[in-house]
């Protein structure tokens, strides 16, 4: 890597943790105000409690999403001063072409995006979990939240179904269940009850007023009952499916919760494919950022730095607004998850392409 190089990566890598690190007290700044008053709420809460499993958590969190509109800013701050510092000039006069300017720049985002890509993938998921127990344990309010879950069916096997028209997941009971094994296309086995309970201690559920019905060819041999212990190869967990838990689990369990709930047959697990998708995609931006970053600050223009600036948090704007439309849309059953996460990136890497081109000329 020659002088030039190592020169503007320098100042890429010190730009970038220079804004983050702007940024980052400010988030947690205006955190602190808004939860003072609950921290001061939990006599026992301890301040080292507050930093190490909530803030430590928090700046983890928030230092990798302010990552893209970091790196953003700081591309365009110091290739700006090297524009009006004519530098650019000088480097241009040394017969340097726009392709080859910009390789320092995509060694450093390379570098930063390998790490975001480790942190959304691995550390993230984890940081979350114990930022969120915390959440629930000091500062959740105590307002009615629906723990029911409704006309729920799950597949538990090939052959075997669960339906439940109404479960409490806070009491661990419900009421009309019934379970169906298939042979084929053909009823064997059918199990319904007017309640039902989970006992934690065993693991087992407990049925009331049951009612069990064997079909073979000719006869069908039916038995009823007041109450019956047994198992099934579910939980009250399984009956939990929310977007906020994908975002506690490392991407490993999270593609294998979604093999098992695709085979459950759980019809809608949009949520959970945007939650893998944007673990990718947001680091991925990082190049296509980057592109533009210079291309729209590599020249000196009239307005000066303050133009790049505001040209650059327009653009960054539009790329945020697309990214959460594009999530919200992909949540949406019957929607193409992987289009609707990557179409930010799709757009902007093609107004990426038009700036590197214009560039070049």
């Amino acid at each position: 890597m020659k002088l030039l190089d190592r020169y503007i990566l320098k100042r890429y890598l010190v730009t970038f943790l220079f804004t983050l690190l702007i940024l980052i007290p400010i988030a947690v700044a205006i955190d602190i105000a808004e939860k003072i008053d609950k921290f001061l709420r939990h006599e026992n809460l301890t301040l080292f409690e507050v930093v190490n499993d909530y803030y430590k958590n928090f700046i983890i969190y928030y230092a990798n999403t302010f990552m893209p509109l970091a790196l953003f800013i700081a591309v365009i701050l110091f290739t700006s001063k090297l524009a009006n510092n004519t530098e650019i000039v000088a480097i241009n006069s040394s017969q340097i072409s726009f392709t080859r300017f910009l390789y320092p720049y995509f060694v450093g985002a390379t570098i930063l995006t390998t790490v975001a890509l480790l942190m959304n993938h691995f550390f993230v998921p984890t940081s979350s979990k114990t930022r969120r127990l915390f959440e629930k344990k000091y500062l959740s309010s105590k307002e009615y939240v629906d723990h029911t879950v409704r006309d729920f069916s799950l597949q538990l096997n090939d052959s075997t179904y669960i339906f439940i028209q109404n479960f409490n997941l806070e009491r661990n009971s419900g009421y009309n269940f019934s379970t169906e094994t298939y042979d084929g296309i053909h009823l064997k086995y059918k199990l319904t009850a007017d309640n039902i309970n989970w006992n934690t201690k065993d693991s087992t559920f407990k049925l009331y007023n049951w009612k069990a019905r064997k079909v073979f060819k000719k006869r069908d041999s039916i038995f009823t009952g007041n109450s019956l212990d047994t198992t099934f190869a579910f939980t009250p967990n399984d009956l939990n499916y929310k977007s906020i838990i994908a975002q506690e689990m490392r991407s490993g369990e999270l593609k294998d919760f979604i093999k098992i709930s695709k085979s459950r047959g759980i019809k809608n697990l949009n949520a959970y494919y945007v939650e893998l998708y944007k673990r990718t995609s947001l680091p991925i931006a990082s190049y296509i950022l980057t592109l533009i970053a210079v291309a729209l600050a590599h020249k000196k223009k009239r307005g000066g730095l303050g133009l790049n600036l505001a040209l650059g948090l327009a653009a960054m704007f539009v790329y945020v607004f697309f990214m959460k439309i594009g999530e919200v849309l992909g949540a949406v059953a019957g929607a193409n998850p992987f289009i609707n996460v990557w179409m930010p990136n799709i757009c902007f890497g093609a107004y990426a392409i038009y700036l590197y081109i214009n560039a070049r000329k």
